[in-house]
């Protein structure tokens, strides 16, 4: 069965479950140690990710509107990463980034606006 519920991000725990009945739900740290930095935010033509520290080759990036339909999926990630958005809609998107396994490492959202 696939459900929905919204992300709120500010130091609360995130839920979010839409790929599959196995979801993982996520709660957020409090520590600031996160493994991705992503700027700008808001975006127009262009997001980067950037990995803070050495990180596994087996994570992948998935990038979800905020209805929970999967956008992009990027397999082979780079110390940085740039994601094209001319083919985004304008609004608000959650990002996860997962391990081979699909367990939620990193979770956060941004603003495409144009």
């Amino acid at each position: 069965m696939k459900t929905f519920t919204l992300i709120f991000f500010m130091g609360v725990t995130l839920h979010f479950s839409g790929v599959s009945q196995d979801s993982y739900l996520y709660t957020a740290k409090a520590s600031s140690e996160k493994l991705l930095k992503f700027y700008p935010n808001p975006a127009t033509t262009v997001i980067n990710f950037d990995f803070q520290k050495n990180t596994e080759k087996s994570f992948y990036l998935v990038i979800y509107n905020f209805l929970g339909k999967k956008v992009i999926e990027v397999s082979s990630l780079n110390t940085t990463n740039h994601i094209d958005l001319s083919d985004f809609s304008r609004g608000v998107y959650i990002f996860q980034l997962r391990d081979k396994s699909g367990r939620v490492i990193e979770s956060g959202k941004f603003q495409v606006s144009k």
